[in-house]
């Protein structure tokens, strides 16, 4: 009997920790990959936003966003998005002496523990 009430408590307990983890801030965005396709250089850089919204049930805290080369320029929203509203992220990406292939990955890291959101922007800079 004794272990019958212990196997029950563990799973109570580990179904209320699964639970609980659910709490917090939560950012679904519209999209999380970008294709420009073929721009011309001499545009001077395009940009697109990502948006998204705080389906959780705490305040979403974007503390940092970084980009993997410094041809590309994030802006994105500074303070906290109270759950049920709306954010975004501004991606501009320099055409100007870059010809070929855009392949670059923006991190986001935040208030929401273990998880960097990643986006995307590709497409193609021709002459």
């Amino acid at each position: 009997m004794r272990k019958i009430a212990f196997i029950l408590l563990a799973l109570c307990l580990s179904a209320g920790i699964a639970i609980a983890q659910k709490k917090g801030a939560n950012p679904i965005f519209n999209k999380t990959v970008h294709d420009f396709g073929k721009v011309k250089e001499s545009v001077g850089s395009v940009k697109t936003i990502f948006t998204f919204v705080n389906k959780g049930n705490a305040p979403f805290i974007i503390n940092r966003v970084q980009t993997t080369c410094g041809c590309t320029t994030p802006t994105y929203s500074k303070e906290p998005i109270l759950p049920g509203k709306q954010g975004s992220i501004e991606v501009s990406y320099s055409t100007t002496g870059r010809p070929g292939a855009i392949k670059r990955q923006i991190s986001i890291y935040s208030n929401v523990a273990d998880t960097v959101y990643t986006l995307n922007i590709r497409g193609e800079v021709v002459n």
